[in-house]
């Protein structure tokens, strides 16, 4: 890694565990016990993907060594559909304080931080076109986990999932409708990086 790209991932490392931080900050007044607060906040796919990004740009940082090419696309690809779904679907723009913070540095900074870094320092390959298929594993298994939690104990983290509120066609038309859409932003990123490797 340059010096540049470094201090960039440390920065991120720090941005993306302070951001986690503020969230179990607030979470904790209402759960009480760490490890409750820790179990809640695990429901949510913004919370687990920015711990992805958290323990692989600080351990990046401190080894001074990029992750696997595959690894990093793949997490970006993640982060950013934390980044689009927030701003599209779900987004509260009336928090302040350290609400604000830590929505915005899971939902908005992260996300553009680590896009930044992947198409200015990560090591570009002409990845296959089949990747944008395989990288939806994470998304995918992550729904069967939030609906399986969900169906346990009647909390659902998204109302797309929520299949108290929703049928279960209308939910089943969300996640199909997301998952194509993210299929595109994979191509797009391998296209990305089969013209930068070149």
């Amino acid at each position: 890694m340059t010096q540049s790209s470094r201090l960039i991932a440390t920065l991120l490392a720090l941005l993306a565990w302070a951001g986690l931080a503020a969230q179990f900050a607030l979470s904790i007044e209402t759960n009480e016990t760490v490890w409750r607060t820790i179990w809640v906040l695990a429901r949510y796919f913004t919370i687990l993907t920015n711990a992805l990004v958290a323990v692989t740009f600080t351990i990046m940082a401190v080894r001074g060594r990029r992750a696997p090419a595959q690894w990093t696309a793949a997490l970006t690809l993640w982060i950013l559909i934390v980044g689009v779904v927030y701003h599209t679907l779900l987004a509260d723009y009336d928090k302040s304080g350290l609400d604000f913070f830590a929505d915005h540095a899971t939902h908005t900074v992260v996300p553009l931080l680590t896009a930044v870094w992947w198409v200015a320092f990560a090591r570009h390959v002409a990845f296959r076109w089949r990747l944008a298929a395989y990288w939806l594993a994470y998304p995918l298994l992550y729904l069967a986990y939030a609906l399986a939690r969900g169906a346990a104990d009647g909390i659902y983290p998204y109302f797309f999932v929520d299949v108290s509120r929703f049928p279960v066609s209308t939910v089943l038309g969300y996640c199909v409708g997301l998952c194509v859409a993210f299929w595109l932003a994979g191509l797009l990123m391998i296209a990305i990086a089969r013209a930068r490797a070149r």
